[in-house]
């Protein structure tokens, strides 16, 4: 980073950028998850009742929601500031603030993965709902 930006300083700056980025990624990903909660909360015992597949499918894509905001609050949103790098090289500090980046970014792309799943499993077991015609769309005739 310093032969690409020259001074430490400069190299800092786009540290700083990157991190703000990952911090703004975690909390799309955490509004992500709210709603996929709140949804559950909303109509998931409903779909569960549906069949075996679906609460099956609801049980692993909440525990998998609930993962990845759970390494999300103890991972990717934890602060360490920069400034509290104390290493007196700049180039020992700045491979400090690279090492943590690339910690932050793996437990980010978790989380991620962690709240996909359970996106997917929700989706899957909505459908399984929609399928098994136990709700009121399939039952009511055309134009009521």
């Amino acid at each position: 980073m310093l032969s690409i930006y020259g001074t430490a300083g400069e190299a800092g700056k786009v540290l700083t950028i990157q991190f703000t980025v990952i911090q703004a990624r975690t909390q799309m990903v955490l509004t992500l998850a709210t709603i996929i909660l709140s949804v559950s909360g909303f109509s998931g015992p409903r779909i569960a009742g549906s069949g075996l597949f679906a609460r099956e499918a609801m049980i692993i894509g909440l525990l998998c929601v609930l993962g990845g905001v759970v390494t999300a609050l103890i991972s990717s949103l934890r602060i360490y500031w920069l400034t509290q790098f104390l290493e007196t090289d700049a180039v020992e500090r700045l491979s400090a603030m690279i090492s943590y980046r690339n910690r932050k970014t793996r437990l980010f792309v978790l989380e991620l993965a962690m709240v996909v799943c359970g996106l997917s499993c929700f989706v899957a077991a909505l459908i399984a709902y929609l399928l098994s015609g136990s709700h009121a769309l399939l039952s009511a005739p055309l134009g009521s």
